[in-house]
């Protein structure tokens, strides 16, 4: 069963176009949105969550995502809780169960406990890290099977990222939910992420699963920018790199395994290069 279906998710602004984006997430399983700064990624989470107008569209488990059967299904974070930094955790939960006929309070202590949160304290006080985590013990509580996060671990430190990749990652094989969630961390990516949805300039460039995007390419070093081919040539010292076909030999020429960070660097560099 398919979690979310985007389909010609448009969005013009007076120097920018989010460009009918379109992709799937299956319903288990963790994507990851990427891109550089200003690529798009942020204005595509707004768009599927109806923060922003937007032309195309958007269903959550089969149903539109502007339907009101629709909105308890999905959870968000987008950042923060500065409306409410100097209230309890328990209040939150208090009024955030007002909008959910379907809220649980055991299932939202029960998170808290799990998470290590102590509901009596201010938010103000919890770390980043914790944070995010509230967010999830929120949307779990009122029954959201897909979980939407705008770069949830770039604030955090190593320690706490890897808390929350585990945790995320615990969700998905317990609680059955599925994910997307933005990033500039590929290192997340390659931990979690099943799928990856890759834009550029408001466009999907890459819309591939993890295992067969990391397939797909090798990376070559070239003794001379004339002698260099294949996708986003780019020097590093004394060499040419670029992205070239698996299987790619040619005397003289040292090829290996691209990290993923590699692949998506020179994708870009590809699409600057054909501006």
């Amino acid at each position: 069963m398919t979690a979310l279906d985007v389909k010609n998710l448009t969005k013009r602004y007076p120097s920018f176009t989010l460009d009918d984006v379109s992709f799937t997430l299956e319903t288990g399983k963790i994507c990851g949105l990427v891109g550089a700064n200003g690529a798009g990624k942020s204005t595509t989470l707004k768009g599927i969550m109806g923060l922003i107008p937007t032309e195309g569209e958007v269903e959550i488990f089969g149903i539109p995502a502007s339907s009101p059967e629709a909105k308890p299904l999905v959870g968000y974070a987008g950042g923060g809780f500065r409306f409410y930094a100097q209230k309890k955790v328990k209040t939150l939960g208090r009024v955030v169960s007002t909008f959910y006929p379907k809220w649980s309070d055991e299932i939202f202590y029960g998170k808290l406990k799990l998470f290590g949160i102590d509901a009596e304290k201010k938010i103000s006080t919890l770390s980043e890290g914790m944070k995010v985590k509230l967010s999830l013990a929120l949307a779990l509580s009122h029954g959201a099977r897909l979980l939407i996060l705008d770069e949830p671990t770039s604030d955090l430190d190593p320690v706490s990222r890897e808390e929350l990749c585990d945790t995320l990652s615990d969700l998905v094989q317990t609680d059955g939910v599925s994910v997307l969630f933005s990033t500039h961390i590929t290192s997340d990516l390659s931990r979690l992420a099943d799928g990856v949805v890759l834009l550029a300039n408001g466009k999907v460039v890459v819309r591939e699963r993890l295992e067969t995007l990391l397939q797909t390419y090798s990376l070559a070093e070239f003794p001379s920018r004339e002698t260099a081919q294949g996708l986003g040539v780019k020097r590093v010292g004394n060499v040419f790199r670029s992205l070239v076909s698996r299987g790619f030999v040619r005397q003289g020429v040292q090829v290996r395994e691209p990290s993923l960070d590699e692949i998506i660097v020179h994708l870009e560099y590809e699409r600057r290069a054909e501006k």
